[in-house]
């Protein structure tokens, strides 16, 4: 059997993770969704990456991509966009909406973990994007090691996840799954949220250097996201690999 047809022998999954997203496969691209907020936040991760590095001819990977919906926008942006995910479910909706989309010729969606693609081709990528991902894998380090192997010398990684601190816990579990009910019941772990400085460590660990790290905050009352200086909760990262 291939590597990509039996990722799960890879060590950095979880099998319970795969299985959420398994299941809410067919519902990705509707924007009134479960994943209503990736939609409404969409355009936000797409300003903040296309303001700091070139997107336009740029080779990029886009790690846990699912459904492809920011994969989608960074092809729309003009780069040439691997889209990689071991939930077999997500990649084949991802696949299907290229044919509505017209992007086929600028995008590859593949079955394969970072480490794994990491060994195939290393330095390989302009830029990377690992959104809304590392909470929901056992070892984010592994993830963080593999993003150095697979970016070039002087290349652009962008990644988002969720603070761990008393705030985050009542605004992304309690507020978010069990009050306003924005996201399914059991879709976080608050084990899994990073700390910032958990992160620049594990950068700093992989070579390399952080740029910019910035808040994404909700506003319940507009239903709102905006980029900002409160990293309370989600924020995105911004590193760069040494030259």
């Amino acid at each position: 059997m291939s590597r990509e047809t039996d990722p799960l022998l890879e060590a950095n999954v979880d099998q319970a993770e795969l299985d959420k997203f398994q299941s809410l496969a067919k519902r990705w691209w509707d924007p009134n969704s479960e994943f209503k907020p990736l939609h409404d936040i969409n355009p936000l991760r797409i300003r903040y990456i296309s303001e700091r590095c070139q997107l336009p001819e740029a080779s990029v990977l886009d790690v846990g991509c699912g459904g492809g919906i920011l994969t989608e926008a960074l092809a729309t942006a003009g780069a040439q966009v691997t889209g990689i995910d071991l939930a077999d479910k997500p990649l084949s909706v991802a696949r299907l909406h290229l044919h509505e989309s017209g992007l086929t010729e600028q995008i590859d969606y593949r079955q394969i973990s970072a480490e794994s693609l990491a060994t195939e081709c290393p330095a390989s990528y302009d830029v990377i994007t690992c959104l809304e991902m590392l909470e929901h894998v056992p070892d984010p380090a592994s993830t963080i090691q593999a993003l150095s192997k697979l970016i070039k010398p002087g290349g652009q990684i962008f990644l988002s996840t969720i603070n761990r601190n008393p705030k985050s816990w009542l605004l992304m579990v309690v507020g978010a799954e069990y009050v306003l009910n924005m996201l399914p019941r059991g879709t976080h772990d608050y084990a899994k949220f990073i700390k910032p400085s958990e992160l620049s460590g594990m950068l700093r660990s992989a070579s390399l250097s952080v740029s910019d790290i910035t808040g994404m905050t909700y506003n319940p009352v507009s239903r709102r996201y905006r980029l900002g200086q409160d990293i309370d909760v989600n924020y995105v990262v911004h590193a760069q690999a040494p030259q």
